[in-house]
């Protein structure tokens, strides 16, 4: 008896601290005393290329990456607030947003099981708003005269994500993958992306946001200053809602930082991840060792 309770304390540290290590992987803001005290600064006006179109990224000669998020509902049902965490709170409320019972029932059903089926700890690349807001911050790049422009991601797949500005349409059957097919234009100072062509291996958001392959995303970014970047997006999918709806979240500059390399592949750190939580609590089951 006693072994046995030895070994389900040593499980519950090691569940602990792979739950640590989730919500410092997917928290927007690491380091809340360097953004308050940036927060406390007056901004200065949003950078600009030679052409006058505003830069996404870091001014020439310095460098600088995006970080932040939230989710794209408030959900007091999600599975972090079962675990007694400080509610994430989106732009609306999941009661607001027109999603069809079986949508409603299926992310229901995602955050009872925690995160047994979350595609981002396969390190499946994410779409859309998930992207955007990928952990350990992002990098814009809007060259002018390239007639695109580049998302880079530090976290998850740590991939990139592509979108076309030269006036070039959507292939009229775009293949269905996890990005989908992007293609851009300015609206004045705002970039305004247009996707199509999704797949449906991958959730809009952390807590599990359901969608189908006939999801199309209008997202709208627009840099306000030179520290914030304020994030929409309009998600339209009759298989999975009944109307459009729109939601966002803001993202902060962090100056004088790079991407790093993240290597993310499954049996890496935590295999537990893969296998879901029942209550906040894990089974005592032993690491993969390879």
């Amino acid at each position: 008896m006693a072994h046995r309770s030895l070994r389900q304390l040593m499980a519950g540290a090691i569940v602990a601290l792979l739950l640590t290590a989730v919500g410092a992987a997917q928290d927007p803001n690491p380091r809340p005393a360097a953004r308050q005290a940036r927060a406390a600064k007056p901004s200065a006006p949003a950078p600009r290329w030679p052409d006058g179109t505003i830069n996404l990224g870091a001014p020439l000669g310095q460098n600088g990456k995006w970080e932040g998020n939230e989710p794209l509902v408030t959900d007091p049902d999600n599975y972090e607030n079962r675990l007694g965490r400080t509610e994430r709170r989106g732009r609306v409320h999941i009661n607001d947003v027109p999603m069809q019972p079986w949508a409603r029932a299926l992310i229901k059903e995602r955050n009872e099981r925690f995160l047994a089926d979350e595609p981002y700890t396969r390190c499946k690349p994410s779409p859309a708003a998930r992207s955007v807001g990928t952990a350990y911050g992002i990098e814009l790049l809007n060259t002018p005269g390239t007639g695109r422009v580049y998302l880079f991601q530090t976290g998850g797949a740590h991939s990139y994500r592509t979108i076309y500005t030269d006036g070039r349409a959507h292939p009229s059957k775009p293949a269905k993958t996890y990005f989908g097919d992007s293609i851009g234009h300015w609206e004045g100072d705002t970039l305004v992306i247009d996707t199509v062509g999704f797949n449906e291996g991958a959730w809009m958001d952390r807590y599990g946001m359901p969608h189908t392959d006939q999801l199309h995303t209008i997202e709208r970014i627009t840099r306000l200053d030179f520290n914030t970047l304020d994030y929409a997006v309009t998600v339209e999918d009759p298989g999975a809602y009944t109307a459009p709806w729109t939601s966002g979240y803001t993202k902060t500059w962090e100056d004088g930082t790079d991407l790093f390399e993240y290597v993310c592949q499954e049996n890496n750190f935590g295999p537990q991840l893969m296998v879901g939580v029942d209550e906040g609590r894990r089974e005592d089951t032993p690491f993969y060792v390879p």
